[in-house]
């Protein structure tokens, strides 16, 4: 049996006075995680800043990235940051990385030699999976050379590293270099799909991907859906329909998650369409936490 677990994320533009605080309240309330995007220009906390603090202040509630961009930051860096989470919050640290930022006006904070990002992403994730489960790593590639490399001591339970993305191509690398997915904007069929995918991608790579390391971050706007996500959706999914994408109530955000479960997916991240984080949390823990296991 699949093991579900359900997360929350902070609603959009939730900034670091709202954000203060939030860690302990959702560990009180027996949330299993939270999750922490990307969003450079905007008042959303740091997602490395967001889960240093979260978890300084918890002692169960795991943190994760949902996602960051780890195209155009040196893997080695990253590899310190995530050993330094992991050793002071042991089993608690969440990373999922994804190719590009999702505001085409933050590109440009991710520096990668033009036209090889997906290569960059490629190289970046071997060297980091690679810093994370050897105690000295030389490595010598087309975009990093490091030598005889040693970050100081490893977390007991391996660190687990997953991506995002929706693209074969993205598909393709999760199975082939990850641990996991963690997708978004997907209509149940699809996120079938892509678990298929990974897992024949993966299977092609000789590795295996462990069944309940699939998820998904689905938005509740239960207040409407602002036009700027649903023109998100339709970018990220041409034809499908918004209700399949988005959950426009409570009653409709149990309904997908049960459809995802049944498609092979265990992992949720649920998102608040709106500001009250108040009323989120109690509908959530009403209708969503029975389906955990």
């Amino acid at each position: 049996m699949l093991k579900i677990r359900l997360g929350v994320a902070p609603a959009a533009g939730t900034g670091p006075a709202e954000f203060a605080g939030l860690a302990e309240r959702l560990e009180s309330a027996g949330v299993d995680s939270l999750w922490l995007s990307e969003l450079v220009y905007s008042p959303e906390v740091d997602p490395m800043i967001g889960m240093a603090h979260a978890l300084a202040r918890t002692s169960k509630l795991k943190v994760g990235t949902g996602v960051a961009i780890l195209p155009g930051r040196h893997p080695v860096l990253v590899a310190k940051q995530l050993l330094t989470l992991a050793g002071l919050a042991p089993k608690r640290v969440l990373p999922v990385f994804g190719l590009r930022p999702a505001r085409a006006t933050e590109h440009d904070l991710f520096p990668v030699p033009a036209g090889r990002r997906a290569a960059v992403f490629d190289e970046s994730l071997v060297l980091l999976r690679r810093l994370l489960e050897e105690d000295s790593v030389s490595f010598s590639g087309s975009f990093f050379q490091v030598a005889d490399v040693s970050l100081g001591p490893r977390p007991a339970k391996r660190l687990d590293v997953w991506l995002g993305g929706s693209a074969p191509a993205a598909l393709r690398r999760t199975g082939r270099l990850a641990d996991g997915w963690l997708g978004s904007f997907h209509t149940p069929a699809q996120a079938r799909e892509a678990v298929v995918a990974i897992q024949a991608a993966a299977a092609e790579a000789g590795r295996e991907i462990e069944e309940d390391h699939f998820g998904l971050s689905l938005l509740v706007a239960d207040r409407g859906v602002p036009a700027e996500l649903a023109a998100m959706a339709a970018r990220r999914s041409p034809g499908a329909p918004l209700t399949d994408l988005v959950a426009t109530s409570w009653a409709e955000a149990r309904r997908l998650v049960e459809q995802y479960i049944e498609a092979g997916l265990s992992k949720f991240v649920i998102r608040p369409g709106h500001g009250d984080f108040d009323g989120f949390l109690e509908k959530f823990q009403a209708e969503l936490v029975p389906l955990q296991n």
